[in-house]
């Protein structure tokens, strides 16, 4: 079994079919990305995997343990991150107070935005904090605001953010949307750092294939809501199935 198991998920939205019978198995400390055209279902199967949708047949396993019908919260203290498509970070706080959040929750199971003037009299939070901005080479932006950043660095920032809480599973949705080559190159870099480094597993959805066939040990395309095959990343290039519903000729 994988860390992550999706078995026979369905989800309708009326008379629309978003899902059916999704299979899917993510291995441990792997990186997996989930592909396919625009309305095959990714980001609907993605909100089912955090508890933003709830799927109407099939399970989701999380270390041998079902996240349906817990809240997003539950499931992110089971071990489950997720990096959105637009960065979700606090604009108007420094980057270290950005950071010392996340740490709070993961110590504390919670946070509350007015204990924010004080974080800094938690000597421990301060210090993993800090050590995390070291790790995503931002220390020296410790003190800017977070809005001043470029896209490139606020995914980066945002990354750090889900990684403070010690995920067992980082879930990222078209991390490189909207930047620019040299930010996309970047956060290739630091994603290939944090799955080498770290004892994690890495889902990643994204349109962009030099993305993908630059982390990816394996994929699964979706077409119309359902896995349309999985393979290693070589093989997927070369597949005409692939090609027809995704990938296209020129690929």
């Amino acid at each position: 079994m994988g860390i992550l198991e999706v078995k026979d998920v369905g989800k309708r939205f009326g008379g629309l079919q978003a899902l059916g019978d999704v299979n899917l198995s993510v291995k441990e400390n792997s990186v997996h990305a989930i592909i396919g055209p625009n309305g095959a279902g990714k980001s609907t199967l993605l909100n089912c995997l955090v508890g933003k949708l709830i799927p109407d047949t099939g399970s989701v396993m999380f270390d041998g343990q079902s996240v349906l019908g817990r809240s997003p919260h539950e499931i992110n203290q089971m071990g489950i991150s997720r990096v959105f498509q637009t960065p979700e970070i606090f604009g108007d706080l420094s980057v270290m107070e950005n950071m010392m959040i996340p740490c709070f929750a993961s110590r504390d199971g919670a946070f509350r935005m007015h204990a924010v003037k004080n974080m800094m009299t938690e000597k421990d939070i301060v210090e993993k904090a800090e050590a995390m901005l070291v790790d995503m080479n931002m220390a020296d932006k410790r003190h800017m605001h977070a809005d001043s950043m470029s896209r490139g660095d606020k995914r980066r920032l945002e990354i750090g953010m889900c990684l403070a809480q010690e995920p067992r599973l980082l879930l990222l949705d078209e991390p490189t949307a909207g930047m620019a080559r040299a930010d996309t190159n970047n956060t290739i870099d630091l994603l290939k750092q944090i799955s080498d480094e770290r004892d994690i597993t890495i889902a990643i959805i994204e349109h962009d294939m030099h993305v993908v066939f630059s982390l990816a040990q394996r994929i699964t395309v979706l077409a119309q809501g359902t896995p349309l095959v999985e393979d290693d990343p070589e093989n997927i290039k070369g597949h005409p199935k692939v090609r027809e519903a995704y990938l296209g000729e020129a690929a």
